[in-house]
């Protein structure tokens, strides 16, 4: 049996705990209130979340798994996007794949390279109906079916004697490509990338603020210097559009064999820089 001297010992510090509790109460309901303000001061709100995103570009290199390798540019275009800001991704050889341009979009990249080739389709009697962008994926009649059947696939080689390849056109970037570019700026250093506006217009539809590319056939060192000197244009002097196609033509003048001009498409993108370009969408809507 217990001492009744016992029982009230226990009840008196009982009492203690109590008010000991009403303050861990008042305490953690104060900690509380600081959590939820310091949640909602940290948390991005949608006005705020665009603008810390990371700027992010991409050089695609399929030149080369093509015995064209170029390894000061691709250190100075790079050098050159990340002092704009850019984080960039580097594709080469044969990671250039018929699912990389597929998922392109996907990737959020505001700046493009295709360091490629590209090339003119010819219809029966030489006309030229379309452009091609190549792929470093070796052509298999029995892989990519449907989109070869519906002629979003191509068979493309760059001369007589060979391989084959999977080149992508038009109609592949409209009905293929997964996703939509977000105002993003993509430079074309191919062959003919405007002799027609074929893929110029469907990368714009798809979401691109501009596309530049070479209107005739180019050789690689001299398309490898003028693209160097246009995304210095860009990215260090901060020219718009047509001031950078304009001074690299100054400075680079048109392709020695083959006499290509560099052009821009849409003429609207003219008159914007990189900054402006990139939030075109924002500035539209």
């Amino acid at each position: 049996m217990t001492k009744p001297g016992n029982t009230k010992s226990s009840r008196g510090r009982g009492k203690r705990p109590k008010r000991l509790w009403v303050r861990f109460l008042w305490v953690a309901i104060a900690v509380g209130i600081v959590a939820a303000v310091l949640v909602v001061r940290t948390s991005p709100t949608d006005e705020g979340s665009s603008g810390s995103e990371e700027l992010t570009a991409a050089i695609i290199d399929q030149l080369y798994a093509f015995d064209h390798p170029n390894q000061e540019f691709i250190e100075r275009a790079t050098d050159t996007l990340e002092s704009y800001g850019f984080k960039v991704d580097l594709y080469q050889g044969d990671e250039v794949t018929v699912d990389l341009y597929r998922n392109l979009p996907r990737h959020g990249y505001e700046f493009i390279i295709f360091r490629t080739h590209s090339g003119l389709i010819k219809a029966k009697g030489e006309k030229v109906i379309k452009t091609s962008l190549f792929t470093s994926e070796g052509y298999s009649r029995i892989k990519y079916v449907r989109e070869q059947l519906n002629e979003e696939l191509v068979k493309a080689s760059v001369g007589e004697g060979y391989p084959f390849y999977f080149a992508i056109d038009s109609k592949f970037i409209t009905n293929r490509m997964k996703g939509q570019f977000d105002g993003t700026i993509i430079i074309m250093t191919g062959c003919s990338g405007l002799y027609l506006d074929d893929l110029a217009q469907a990368f714009t539809d798809k979401g691109a603020s501009t596309y530049v590319a070479w209107d005739h056939a180019v050789g690689v060192d001299y398309v490898d210097a003028a693209t160097t000197a246009l995304v210095e244009n860009l990215c260090i002097e901060g020219l718009t559009i047509d001031e950078a196609v304009a001074k690299t033509m100054e400075e680079k003048g048109q392709d020695p064999d083959w006499g290509a001009v560099l052009k821009y498409y849409p003429s609207q993108s003219g008159s914007k820089t990189i900054d402006k370009l990139i939030n075109w969408h924002i500035e539209e809507a």
